[in-house]
């Protein structure tokens, strides 16, 4: 990843404020209205833990979370055991939890983007850097631990 290219958090940011854009500007396609939007508050909440539990981590092994410094330390616990990108994961489940609570089916526009700009945008080289750090170590956390999820 090129430095001056913008963190994913400002991706974050700009794709959750593009789904509360899009609900508001067409608000005809409200799926629904009511209780089942207040399902989306636990996922916001969700999200949110996942964010801080990584980066709780990170911050324990003193080890930068921005993609384009060099990691000193291949973390394969808390979330790391089950998602390679629990921060990313966290990101687009707090995006899906506002959709939910919004009931605008196309704000989801939204979350796809975010996924999509992560997926093709950031960890690819992320895992490529990886991978040339610390080499056999990281292709077997790979077999064992889904990119997502």
């Amino acid at each position: 990843m090129k430095k001056g290219k913008p963190l994913p958090p400002t991706y974050f940011v700009i794709y959750l404020v593009l789904a509360i854009v899009l609900h508001f500007a067409v608000p005809w396609t409200k799926l629904s209205r009511g209780f089942c939007n207040y399902l989306g508050i636990p996922l916001v909440g969700v999200g949110i833990w996942l964010n801080l539990w990584a980066d709780r981590l990170f911050k324990k092994e003193k080890i930068t979370v921005k993609p384009f410094e060099q990691s000193t330390c291949l973390i394969e616990e808390g979330p790391f055991a089950f998602s390679r990108n629990p921060m990313y994961l966290g990101m687009l489940v707090i995006i899906v939890g506002a959709v939910i609570i919004l009931g605008n089916p196309l704000s989801l526009i939204a979350a796809v983007g975010f996924f999509m700009t992560m997926e093709f945008g950031f960890i690819g080289g992320e895992e490529k850097v990886l991978e040339e750090t610390f080499g056999p170590r990281f292709v077997d956390y790979k077999k064992r631990v889904r990119r997502w999820l």
